[in-house]
């Protein structure tokens, strides 16, 4: 059994749904793996992980569009308002969402279906600069 682990940075133009698939399998392919799993782990509690469907923009669009509606910025029922008017809904969708994907691998690839992508999903309505770990246990 072989443990690895690396950083990637991901940087956000702001709210929305940025695909770091394609990051994630190139870290993979490198550690020479048939099979395990791999731990994606985003270290921020204003910006979640999802896995969804990547080849419709639409379908990103319209999950950021639910979730604003859903917590709207600028409640006057929100007290943590340190950064922003965005600050308590980031961290509220932060909540709703994961903040670990744990993704099974089989034959040296991930298992995600033909439309599913990994995403940093960015709650945020500023450029932010997000950490995210990938951590990969198998052989």
């Amino acid at each position: 059994m072989r443990q690895a682990q690396t950083t990637i940075n991901v940087r956000s133009r702001g709210r929305g749904l940025i695909e770091i698939t394609h990051e994630v399998a190139t870290w993979l392919h490198q550690q020479n793996v048939e099979m395990g799993q791999i731990t994606i782990f985003c270290c921020h509690t204003s910006a979640s992980l999802t896995i969804q469907e990547n080849a419709d923009p639409d379908v990103q669009l319209d999950l950021v569009e639910f979730f604003n509606r859903l917590v709207p910025e600028g409640a006057p029922y929100f007290k943590h308002t340190a950064e922003g008017a965005d600050d308590m809904p980031a961290h509220i969708k932060g909540a709703l969402t994961d903040v670990s994907i744990t993704v099974p691998i089989t034959d040296a690839k991930m298992v995600l279906g033909i439309w599913q992508g990994i995403y940093l999903f960015e709650h945020r309505s500023r450029p932010h600069s997000r950490r995210v770990v990938l951590h990969f246990i198998g052989e």
